[in-house]
């Protein structure tokens, strides 16, 4: 009388799932080296493979501001210095006729040292030289509830959170306490302006208020 043998669990139709080997038992040969192996072999080879390194890659000159925090304050104060010097021929020319030009420039340079959205409202000098509009949330005033403990958003896992960043770039600069100032709502209606342009006519107003007081 032969052994009864126990009846199949596959579905009439449906191919039984392949049986996954130990390591051990293919000779130290895994699952992916045998992928490996039988892909195609050709003369190109990719740089960087890891999604991980090329997001990291993404952040790189974001990150480079953050960490010359202290520089870039030193650089921009001199920088708002000259505009203010050139207010004079603004003025004469007309804000409004120059606002394109020096918005072409503006968004090109703030774009590629900490990835600018033209808020028209720049508070790099407050937070770290981390620009906030780059939060998915568009936190002004510090970061949410969500941080990673390794300190990435919960939004974008790949990405450094940008409120840990600006806390991070603060603490080099001269004026980094400026980081606790409370900021005021973003004014929709100014983005895609120039705030190069608005600060140095304010810092001007000011100026010319002051000269008329004594």
């Amino acid at each position: 009388m032969s052994e009864a043998r126990p009846a199949s669990t596959t579905a009439p139709g449906a191919s039984a799932a392949p049986q996954r080997l130990p390591p051990e038992a293919t000779g130290g040969v895994t699952q992916a080296t045998m992928v490996k192996k039988s892909a195609p072999k050709t003369d190109y080879r990719p740089s960087d493979v890891s999604p991980q390194r090329r997001m990291q890659r993404r952040y790189t000159v974001r990150l480079w501001s953050v960490r010359h925090s202290r520089f870039l304050e030193w650089f921009y104060a001199r920088f708002a210095d000259a505009f203010l010097l050139l207010h004079p021929v603004w003025k004469k020319i007309g804000y409004g006729r120059v606002e394109a030009p020096v918005k072409f420039v503006e968004k090109r340079v703030k774009g590629f040292l900490f990835d600018c959205r033209m808020c028209g409202q720049c508070i790099l000098s407050s937070t770290g030289m981390s620009c906030p509009m780059n939060c998915p949330k568009q936190l002004r005033n510090g970061p949410c509830g969500g941080v990673r403990a390794n300190g990435n958003c919960e939004v974008e896992p790949d990405m450094p959170c940008v409120w840990v960043k600006a806390w991070e770039g603060s603490r080099n600069m001269v004026k980094g306490d400026a980081i606790l100032a409370v900021q005021k709502p973003v004014d929709q209606s100014l983005r895609e302006t120039s705030a190069w342009l608005r600060v140095t006519a304010r810092a001007a107003a000011e100026r010319e208020s002051a000269g008329a007081g004594r």
